[in-house]
């Protein structure tokens, strides 16, 4: 599916659902700007906008069509024989955490950003690209002026995006400390491991996306104008943020992981305590019993009347001597 834009220098909508033939025209008129989203293209689709219609250079046209497993920035310079402008490439991840699985999904978003033009390319619906949308159709606001504006609202809404996410991912974290603290069990451990592998691989998300919006909130980039670099700095600023608490999470499940191994230690040492006293209460009972119930038959104490009462008593007194004993000390 294809959707496109064209908006005048005022933040305006000129028009929309244009015809592909109708976009070069589009495209040369310096009073507007075009922005083209293409989402779950065909290759028919994506190659008529790519390569007949913007002559983008096909190694980024490569990447974008095929998933790129990290975040990354290019600039593209037209050499003599290319037909394209100036523009920017860029890959980011958006991200959305599932407790049902307690899996981090994440959507890729390909930008095209030139000097009167903004391409973008995914291949599932995006919320965040929906919002912009609509707020660029309703010209509420001046976002739609320029591509650079456009792209700085699309990461600025991509990264709001990871709250959520990170909301979830902190009501999981406190389910399991509760867990944790409330029974031992296997699973618990499982999703502990799950969870912090999960968040692992949100640093490693956020960690190049940090990389690549350094370089806009540096200013790198001629095609981002320079009053609009401190509102990329901006998403840096909430990206980094975010970053700093994933890393906090990640502590948090370090020390949940290990709150459960002190919890499984101790109790396994109260278990083997239990064992042992069991087994020391009990000696006195199993010595004179074993004792008296040897073989021989000259055995004086077996003779008298009171033999019975007296190993009974002997052994009864004997345990409860030492049942008391540990009493006094403490350990029972």
């Amino acid at each position: 599916m294809i959707r496109s834009f064209a908006f005048t220098t005022q933040g305006r909508l000129h028009s929309q659902d244009i015809a592909p033939f109708l976009m070069p025209t589009l495209l040369s008129d310096t009073n507007l700007f075009l922005w083209v989203d293409i989402e779950a293209a065909t290759a028919q689709e994506g190659k008529m906008v790519l390569e007949e219609i913007f002559h983008f250079h096909p190694l980024s046209i490569e990447d974008c069509i095929s998933e790129s497993p990290s975040p990354k920035v290019e600039e593209y310079f037209p050499k003599e024989e290319d037909k394209f402008s100036p523009y920017l490439f860029m890959v980011i991840h958006a991200v959305d955490y599932s407790r049902t699985d307690g899996v981090f999904a994440t959507t890729e978003l390909n930008f095209f950003l030139g000097k009167n033009y903004l391409v973008t390319y995914h291949t599932t619906p995006m919320r965040s690209v929906q919002m912009v949308e609509d707020r660029c159709r309703k010209s509420t606001v001046h976002v739609a002026r320029a591509p650079d504006r456009v792209a700085h609202t699309l990461l600025d809404a991509i990264v709001d995006n990871y709250k959520p996410a990170l909301e979830e991912l902190a009501f999981e974290i406190a389910a399991l400390e509760q867990k944790v603290v409330e029974r031992q069990s296997k699973e618990i451990i499982s999703q502990i491991l799950q969870v912090k592998k999960e968040v692992l691989h949100l640093r490693q998300i956020i960690g190049p996306q940090r990389e690549v919006l350094a370089r806009f909130a540096r200013g790198e980039f001629k095609l981002v104008r320079a009053h609009l670099v401190p509102y990329y700095r901006d998403v840096y600023d909430s990206l980094f943020t975010i970053g700093e608490r994933a890393q906090a999470y990640a502590d948090s499940l370090t020390n949940v992981l290990q709150v459960y191994v002190n919890m499984s230690s101790h109790h396994t040492g109260e278990v083997i305590k239990l064992l042992t006293l069991i087994t020391v209460v009990t000696t006195p009972l199993m010595l004179v019993g074993t004792w008296y119930g040897m073989n021989f038959e000259y055995m004086p104490e077996t003779k008298t009347h009171y033999g019975y009462v007296t190993a009974v008593v002997t052994t009864l007194a004997s345990t409860a001597a030492t049942f008391l004993y540990f009493k006094r000390k403490g350990w029972l």
